[in-house]
């Protein structure tokens, strides 16, 4: 195969997309042949702080693995991630700024992504461009259309690609899913997913330089050119939209993958409605992503209900609850137990599920990498895709939603007593934590069709819009056809 250096990556990676998409870099082992079991896979993190340290401690003590590359736009963290490495790998990594330096390195065999949100896809389709496997922290995308291009990447190039969703690689989990999806138990009715996590005030933090050794235009790749402050590094650009999706779309993905996979061959829904605000007790946060929200999403055969409250946790205020459980015809499945409706005695719900591939989500995916197999893969692009892009698609809703008062707020989906309950909750919620429903407002989430087909809103070119975003150069998510 051609070789191609880093000017020619670099100039690759600023024209269009439709130029970008012509060429595969080759050489890494794995693009080869099947990995035996003595041959060292050499993975580079990108994104060393926070859940990156997790895949540091993850990978680097393996049999047969090796951490041999680090890669953040915060050279601050190279020394104590390089110890982390070397004490749990025994190696010295290499430590680069630039993604695009590390795709080079020939002998590089993967990447495990756990970068903020905004960077996810385009180091997926890059990565899977320069002939190198991929494992990403959840979401895969930060929009829509992000996680079809991450799909079509992994095919296009065929390479692994494994989504940091970790319940797939749950058995027990797997074993869950089959008994609500067995029939014994009744019908599904509602699959309903729970993120409620502390999520109160971030503040606000004032603009001001970077760091001396973060590379801030590096940092903010795809996002639109902004000032540096506070509240976007390290963690709260969870709560920006140019940066992340809210907590629907930070803890809430695992949830709502279940809430999914819950739901017999659900990919997308034909609807969605959301609804919810920013609610901090006393002064107004700098942040914009709603840390309360309800998300309704219509299929054929059952409605996925998903509930994200941040005002959890303090006293006066409803409990944490990061949870699953699901409605049926003849009663509920909760934690594992079923509870009839009749007010029968509740019996241990039961299923059997094919076997996951073993390894934990960090191991499975190194056995995908060394038997190419993507039957190995516990939770594949597409599948990530479908999940991450309900987080998107409750979050178009929400933003093109308009305000109103509590007292004059519909549900369009009616009687459905699950969702009723979910909306009951979430004025109950704000109560307890003393916000007056009668002096603030909601957002009333746009009622939107949705065509799975398409993955589009059709006849709503406000709302497909928001499927994608603007890039800015050399940042550019390519078009993979």
């Amino acid at each position: 195969m051609p070789k191609f250096n880093r000017r020619q990556f670099v100039k690759g990676a600023a024209s269009t997309a439709t130029a970008f998409s012509l060429f595969t870099i080759g050489g890494t082992k794995s693009s080869r042949q099947v990995l035996g079991a003595n041959d060292r896979i050499r993975i580079g993190v990108a994104g060393i702080n926070g859940r990156g340290t997790s895949h540091i401690g993850g990978f680097a003590p393996m049999d047969g693995v090796e951490v041999s590359c680090l890669i953040d736009p915060d050279k601050n963290l190279f020394d104590s991630r390089s110890k982390m490495v070397h004490d749990k790998g025994g190696n010295t990594p290499e430590c680069v700024q630039d993604i695009r330096v590390a795709l080079e390195n020939k002998n590089l065999d993967a990447i495990s992504v756990a970068t903020c949100n905004h960077w996810h896809s385009l180091i997926t389709v890059w990565a899977c461009q320069a002939g190198k496997d991929v494992y990403v922290e959840k979401p895969i995308s930060h929009n829509v259309w992000e996680g079809r291009q991450c799909v079509a990447a992994a095919a296009k190039y065929n390479r692994i690609v494994q989504h940091g969703t970790q319940n797939r690689s749950s058995q027990g989990k797997a074993n869950e899913i089959a008994a609500v999806q067995s029939g014994k138990y009744g019908k599904l009715l509602v699959s309903k997913g729970y993120c409620c996590k502390p999520r109160w005030s971030i503040g606000h933090k004032a603009v001001t330089a970077p760091p001396a050794n973060l590379d801030w235009d590096l940092w903010l790749g795809p996002a639109p050119k902004q000032d540096f402050h506070g509240n976007l590094h390290t963690y709260n650009w969870h709560w920006f939209w140019d940066t992340g999706n809210g907590d629907t779309g930070n803890q809430g993905v695992h949830e709502m993958d279940i809430a999914r996979w819950a739901i017999k061959g659900a990919t997308m829904p034909n609807r969605v409605w959301s609804i919810g605000g920013r609610y901090v007790p006393g002064e107004k946060d700098q942040g914009q992503t709603p840390n309360m929200q309800i998300s309704v999403y219509e299929y054929d055969e059952a409605i996925l209900l998903f509930e994200t409250r941040g005002l959890v946790g303090k006293s006066g205020s409803p409990e944490r609850n990061v949870s699953n459980e699901y409605y049926t015809t003849e009663g509920m499945i909760k934690g594992g137990t079923f509870y009839p409706k009749n007010g029968g005695a509740s019996v241990k719900a039961k299923g059997e599920a094919a076997p996951v591939t073993a390894g934990g989500a960090f191991g499975s995916f190194i056995h995908a990498v060394r038997s190419r197999n993507n039957a190995d893969i516990n939770c594949d692009a597409e599948v990530a895709h479908y999940s991450a892009a309900l987080c998107h698609l409750g979050n178009i809703s929400y933003r093109l939603g308009k305000q109103d008062s509590f007292s004059g707020n519909d549900n369009p989906f009616g009687k459905n007593e699950q969702i009723k309950g979910s909306l009951d909750m979430l004025q109950n919620n704000l109560k307890a934590v003393n916000i007056d429903l009668n002096e603030t407002t909601v957002a009333m989430g746009r009622d939107l069709k949705f065509d799975p087909a398409t993955e589009s809103f059709p006849g709503d070119k406000q709302a497909d819009a928001l499927l994608t975003r603007p890039y800015r150069k050399p940042y550019v998510v390519p078009e993979i056809s």
